[in-house]
């Protein structure tokens, strides 16, 4: 479709493809905020005949130009899993950057929107990365510093933008911070005992001799303690353990906790250092120098995000997540560690929210899920 100046065309060469997975880099070259992704990366994601996503879902793509050049870009997503999982006819929209323009975000919304309606989708949500089990949600709230690992970011007119082509609020998602040092006292830390005492809960490390084996048993959890959670999507083990190697070389063993009662895996935390401190120095290129700042400045690294924690559903009530979170955060605070984002938590996740607070921790980012039906 097309509006006075604005053209949206679909993705469909490699020239047009290389212009959208550029388009970031220049959008966001003078925002200090911003944490540009390694380009590489980002060719994997999006690369369909690669990436084990793109197995059970379809993608389009988007660019916005003008008589200047692109001034923008969205996906179009069609999750069969999430179809099969939810019986909703949904579609998604992702990977959207645009300049401050109206026309411009209103006629790549329309694009994408009419791309999955001609596919049956009724319901169009997004952002999604290309799903929740990856970077999803639109920056709304904590515009003051960068974003952790695996967290998106965008300017803060996007929200007014998607508003005005006439998309709501669908849900919240919050993200908490939390100095590790102070987390580990108080509410959390007695109720962690009671947790450890009453149920027999061990908690151990990820065993790193047989990672396959490990990231499995994880799968298994996460898949069987999300499935009840809005917008979620099962995960394949292939997508689940091509994720596992992608984020090996930051992995910590220590900071992935697996809690065993009577010797069954009933839950499982994961947390990442906040490889993004490192990756800015890079520029999201790996050469000719950008490997050697990213080692440089992975030393550096004194904050962590906590991805995902599990547990079971018959163990929810039980102190199982406090007595991860406050294991988590004695073991960081011990490697050196001196801070910590939780994200993202539902904004209608009652018992979590009232966990993290009881943390000590405080909500200090908000990202939005955004639909049209």
């Amino acid at each position: 479709m097309s509006l006075p100046q604005i053209r949206v065309a679909p993705v469909r060469d490699r020239t047009a493809h290389r212009e959208f997975l550029a388009f970031p880099y220049r959008h966001y070259r003078n925002d200090p905020h911003w944490v540009a992704p390694l380009r590489i990366a980002q060719r994997d994601l999006l690369d369909t005949a690669k990436h084990p996503f793109w197995a059970h879902a379809e993608l389009q793509c988007f660019l916005a130009r003008n008589a200047a050049g692109a001034v923008g870009r969205i996906a179009a997503i069609l999750d069969r899993n999430y179809l099969e999982f939810h019986h909703e006819p949904a579609g998604f929209f992702g990977f959207l950057e645009t300049v401050n323009d109206p026309e411009v975000a209103q006629a790549l919304l329309e694009a994408a929107a009419g791309w999955l309606r001609q596919r049956g989708a009724r319901v169009f949500r997004g952002p999604m990365n290309p799903s929740t089990n990856y970077e999803c949600g639109l920056l709304v709230e904590g515009f003051d510093s960068s974003p952790q690992v695996m967290m998106p970011y965008n300017p803060p007119y996007y929200a007014a933008l998607l508003e005005q082509a006439g998309l709501r609020r669908a849900k919240d998602l919050y993200a908490y911070y939390a100095r590790t040092r102070e987390a580990a006292t108080g509410k959390v830390a007695r109720v962690a005992r009671r947790a450890l005492q009453g149920n027999e809960l061990c908690i151990r490390p990820m065993r790193t001799h047989d990672l396959k084996a490990e990231a499995t048993l994880a799968w298994e959890i996460y898949n069987s303690a999300w499935g009840r959670n809005w917008g979620f999507v099962p995960m394949s083990r292939d997508e689940f353990l091509f994720l596992v190697r992608d984020m090996r070389p930051i992995l910590d063993p220590e900071l992935i906790l697996f809690g065993e009662v009577g010797g069954k895996a009933v839950a499982f935390v994961l947390a990442l250092p906040d490889i993004n401190r490192a990756l800015k120095h890079a520029r999201g290129r790996l050469f000719p120098l950008g490997l050697l700042k990213i080692m440089y400045h992975k030393r550096t690294i004194r904050s962590l995000r906590v991805i995902t924690l599990g547990v079971l559903e018959e163990y929810r009530t039980a102190g199982v997540a406090a007595g991860l979170y406050a294991e988590l955060i004695r073991r960081s605070s011990r490697r050196g560690y001196q801070d910590a984002e939780m994200s993202w938590v539902l904004e209608d996740n009652v018992l979590m929210n009232r966990s993290l607070e009881a943390l000590g921790a405080r909500r200090y980012k908000t990202y939005r899920i955004y639909e049209w039906n």
